[in-house]
C-alpha cells in the first residue's frame, strides 16, 4: 500500500492568477498594435502574465530542458526501430552534444539536464548527477507483467517531484520537458487508450524512427495487451503508472504535478509526456493549465490526449526524433510573446478617448 496521497494535488494546485491575466488582456487593449493582429502570441503573453503572476510579463530568462530517460521492456517485442535497451545511446550523444536537442539548446543558449529512471545499463558508465535518481535497470514487459512494483511507481514519482522543486529553488522560470526512451512510445499510447477509453489502433503510431507495417501490428497488439492489464486500475493512478508506464513515466508525472504546485510553467514535448500530462490531469484537473503544448509530432496518441486536455500545439513540424526537440523550438515563440507583450508602447492618451466622447465629437 502506497504513502502518497496524490489527492493532495487537487487541493494544492491553483489555477494561474485570473485578476492578473485580466489586467494583461487590459493592458494589451492599450498597445500600439491593434488586438488580435499578433494572433496566439497575444494569448502566449497573457497565459505568462497570469503564469508569472506580473503584468507586465518579465522575460523567460532562464528557461532548462529536463530529459527523463529509461529503457522499456516492452521493445523487445520489435515494436521500435531502435534495438531493445538502447536509450543509453541516445542518452551520450545528447551529453556530447550530438544530437538534435544538444544542437539546438547549444543555439539557444539553454542548458539541458538528463535524469535516468530506468536505463538498462550499468550506472558506472555514465556521470553521477545523470544516473542518481535511477529507480531500477529497465521497466517490465507491460504487456505480460508490471512495469514497475509499486513501491518503485512511488520512488520514482517522488524523484520527479523532488526535481520540480529543485529547479522552481533554482529559479528556472519555463522548463521543456521530454523523455528519452526505447519503448516509451507504446507505454505511452497504453495510458492515453485506457484514460481515453479508445482502441489500441486508434493510439498506435510508428514512433520517432517511423516502424514499418509490420512492427506497427506487433506495436497495436503489445498496446492491446496491456490495455487488458490496466483497465482494472484505471481508478488508482499511482497503480497504473506501475502497472503499464515505466519509472520514467511516473517520474515525469510527478514532476509535471509539482510543477503545477509550484506554478513553474512546463512545455511539454511529444507522446510519452503527454501522455503522463494526461495521467496527470486525471489527478489534478487545474494541473494542465500550467502547461504549454509545445508541438504536434503527428503520433495519433499525442493528438488524442492533447485534445482531451485541450491543449492546442503552438507548432506543427511533424518532429518525431523525442527528446524535447519539437518543444524546445517553440521556445523562441513563447519568449517572443513576453517580449512584445512586456516591451510593446502603449498609445499615447490622446488616443484613448471614450466611446461617449467619440460620439460627441461626430
Amino acid at each position: 500500500m502506497s504513502s502518497l496521497n496524490l489527492d493532495d494535488f487537487t487541493d494544492l494546485i491553483e489555477r494561474p492568477d485570473g485578476g492578473v491575466r485580466r489586467d494583461a488582456e487590459a493592458r494589451r487593449e492599450r498597445l500600439i498594435v491593434p488586438p488580435g493582429s499578433l494572433g496566439r502570441l497575444d494569448d502566449l503573453g497573457e497565459w505568462l502574465a497570469a503564469a508569472q503572476g506580473s503584468v507586465p510579463v518579465r522575460p523567460v530568462e532562464r528557461p532548462r530542458v529536463l530529459l527523463f530517460a529509461g529503457d522499456h521492456g516492452v521493445a523487445e517485442l520489435g515494436v521500435s526501430a531502435r534495438p531493445a535497451g538502447s536509450a543509453e545511446l541516445l542518452v551520450r550523444a545528447i551529453l556530447e552534444g550530438a544530437s538534435p536537442v544538444a544542437v539546438l539548446a547549444r543555439r539557444l543558449g539553454v542548458p539541458v539536464r538528463i535524469i535516468d529512471m530506468a536505463l538498462d545499463c550499468d550506472p558506472d558508465t555514465l556521470p553521477e548527477e545523470v544516473v542518481r535518481h535511477r529507480v531500477r535497470r529497465g521497466s517490465g514487459r507491460i504487456d505480460i507483467e508490471d512495469a514497475l512494483t509499486l513501491e518503485e511507481a512511488e520512488a520514482a514519482f517522488r524523484a520527479g517531484v523532488a526535481l520540480a522543486d529543485e529547479e522552481a529553488d533554482s529559479g528556472t522560470d519555463l522548463v521543456v520537458l521530454g523523455d528519452v526512451s526505447v519503448g516509451g512510445t507504446t507505454a505511452a499510447s497504453v495510458l492515453v487508450a485506457a484514460l481515453c477509453g479508445t482502441d489500441a489502433s486508434v493510439v498506435t503510431g510508428r514512433g520517432g524512427l517511423a516502424i514499418d507495417d509490420l512492427a506497427w501490428m506487433r506495436k497495436c497488439a503489445a498496446i492491446r495487451d496491456a490495455l487488458r492489464r490496466a483497465r482494472p486500475v484505471l481508478g488508482d493512478q499511482l497503480q497504473l503508472l506501475a502497472t503499464v508506464g515505466g519509472a520514467d513515466l511516473a517520474a515525469l508525472t510527478g514532476f509535471l504535478l509539482q510543477a503545477a504546485v509550484r506554478k513553474l510553467p512546463v512545455v511539454l514535448d511529444g507522446v510519452v509526456v503527454a501522455a503522463c500530462a494526461l495521467v496527470a490531469q486525471r489527478i489534478a484537473f487545474r494541473a494542465p493549465d500550467w502547461w504549454l503544448a509545445g508541438h504536434g509530432s503527428g503520433e495519433p496518441g499525442q493528438a488524442k490526449a492533447l485534445d482531451r486536455m485541450a491543449l492546442e500545439p503552438l507548432l506543427e513540424q511533424g518532429v518525431k526524433v523525442g527528446e524535447a526537440t519539437g518543444a524546445l523550438l517553440a521556445l523562441p515563440l513563447v519568449q517572443a510573446a513576453a517580449a512584445l507583450a512586456a516591451e510593446l508602447p502603449e498609445k499615447p492618451e490622446s488616443e484613448e478617448k471614450p466611446e461617449s466622447e467619440e460620439k460627441t465629437a461626430e
